[in-house]
């Protein structure tokens, strides 16, 4: 994809990831460093939880939807970071072997009113496995820069 800028984004505009497989052990060592709650890390706990086997993380399933995304190249040339999000929420487990993707949808538009050169997009996220599951949702909100004028002029 091209170098694209906050001007070139359209509300209803959609994106979609590759997709990335999550192994037992990467569930294992993000639980182990990040999320140590037993039906993220001991497979006999996570038998005996209400899940019935190991899941990962949450916070590892949002780590990895954001990179799939950031991957994609869509706003790689022009994020300046965000200041949060919102609506974040976890719908169904992730499971070792499954293959999640990322779709994001731009959902709102606002040009910054004290500074010139950028604006602020706000996302739809959702992250999915490989049968079409919606896992989590979350509202993201992205600060992009403007198109340089050099550029525009061209």
């Amino acid at each position: 994809m091209s170098a694209r800028y906050f001007e070139d984004f359209q509300i209803g505009e959609r994106f979609s990831s590759p997709g990335a497989t999550l192994s037992e052990s990467q569930i294992l060592d993000f639980a182990m460093s990040y999320d140590p709650q037993p039906f993220h890390l001991d497979m006999e706990a996570a038998a005996e939880s209400s899940y019935g086997g190991l899941i990962a993380s949450g916070f590892q399933t949002l780590a990895l939807g954001f990179r799939m995304f950031y991957q994609a190249n869509v706003i790689n040339a022009c994020s300046l970071g965000s200041p949060g999000m919102d609506e974040l929420r976890w719908l169904a487990p992730v499971r070792p072997g499954d293959t999640l993707h990322t779709e994001v949808e731009v959902v709102a538009k606002r040009e910054s009113r004290s500074r010139p050169d950028r604006g602020t997009l706000t996302m739809a996220y959702e992250i999915k496995t490989q049968t079409g599951e919606i896992v989590m949702t979350f509202t993201g909100i992205h600060i992009l820069r403007c198109r340089p004028d050099a550029e525009a002029s061209d």
